[in-house]
Order: structure tokens, then C-alpha cells, then sequence
């Protein structure tokens, strides 16, 4: 599992920010919950032939994930 966290910085229009944090709490998930699960799947969907760790693999057993 992962062990330390790192702020990933990102500019998105006014509009869109506000309606996805709207709709984030309307599923009681943060957007960094929903961030973090966007970017997992998107490196199990885009790495190729390159070698992911278990933790990276194994499907989250609750919508919350730690990482």
C-alpha cells in the first residue's frame, strides 16, 4: 500500500470545479478520492508492458480509497 502522498497541482475551469465538487458530495466522496481513483485507472488502462505493484493491481474493496 502506498505509504506517503504527494500534491499534484491542477487548473481547471471555475465552472466545472464547482459542479464536480457538487456532484462529489453528492456521492460523499472528496474530489481527491475521486482524483485518485481516475488516475488508477488510468494507469491500469494505459501502462502497457510495464510491471505494477500488487497494491496497483487489487481492486479496492469500499468506494473509499486510501491512496
Amino acid at each position: 500500500m502506498e505509504s506517503r502522498t504527494a500534491r499534484l497541482t491542477l487548473l481547471i475551469d471555475p465552472r466545472k470545479k464547482k459542479l464536480f465538487e457538487e456532484i462529489c458530495a453528492q456521492q460523499d466522496l472528496t474530489p481527491s478520492q475521486v482524483v485518485r481513483r481516475l488516475i488508477r485507472q488510468y494507469i491500469l488502462q494505459n501502462a502497457g508492458e510495464r510491471e505494477l505493484p500488487d497494491w496497483l493491481k487489487t481492486s479496492p474493496a469500499s468506494g473509499k480509497e486510501a491512496g
